[in-house]
């Protein structure tokens, strides 16, 4: 994730300063003009194994390769709990109704600078997904993969309170799952650039 430039107070250019620290030492992005430091600090994300109707259901989003399947996610937002932040993120999402939900776990998201709250979800109704997403496929349990980051390590956890011994994707899989990820969107067919 990228660092602010400019100071969230008085909008002076952020500089790397070393000040102590109950821990020693530390060097933040901090203001030099009024002391102003920026903590980083790693943001909350919600994830939801969506349990529906005896199936677990993963979608795609729509800047994702065509291949690359997932848990539902989204930030938890200011004045709800994380359990009422799920249940509107599932609802947003594929339009499903929660009535049940466990907490799975935490897990880091380094890359991302979040954390994500885990939660498995029984749900019911009829599946819309939301623009954001493109697909979703239903899986029996003997049948999901896990990939080797944060939300596939929940699944992972999950799966093994289930009696199953999760399967992870190999690295050649995971690769091939996430390949064109990273790519721009493509432009629609006639409007060349």
């Amino acid at each position: 994730m990228p660092h602010p430039k400019f100071c969230q107070v008085c909008a002076t250019p952020l500089e790397w300063i070393a000040l102590m620290e109950d821990g020693g030492p530390k060097e933040r992005l901090r203001c030099p003009n009024c002391g102003h430091t920026h903590w980083n600090n790693p943001t909350p994300v919600l994830a939801a194994i969506v349990e529906y109707r005896g199936q677990v259901l993963l979608a795609r989003n729509a800047a994702w390769p065509g291949k690359m399947f997932a848990l539902i996610t989204g930030f938890m937002e200011a004045a709800e709990t994380p359990e009422e932040g799920i249940a509107r993120e599932v609802k947003e999402e594929t339009n499903l109704d929660v009535s049940a939900t466990k907490i799975v776990g935490a897990y880091d998201f380094q890359r991302m600078n979040q954390v994500i709250i885990a939660y498995h979800v029984v749900a019911d109704g009829e599946v819309k997904l939301s623009p954001e997403l493109v697909d979703y496929r239903l899986y029996d349990l003997p049948d999901l993969k896990c990939w080797p980051a944060g939300t596939g390590y929940a699944l992972a956890d999950w799966l093994r309170t289930r009696g199953h011994e999760p399967v992870f994707f190999t690295a050649a899989e995971n690769e091939e799952r996430r390949r064109g990820l990273n790519l721009p969107p493509e432009p629609p067919i006639g409007k060349g650039a």
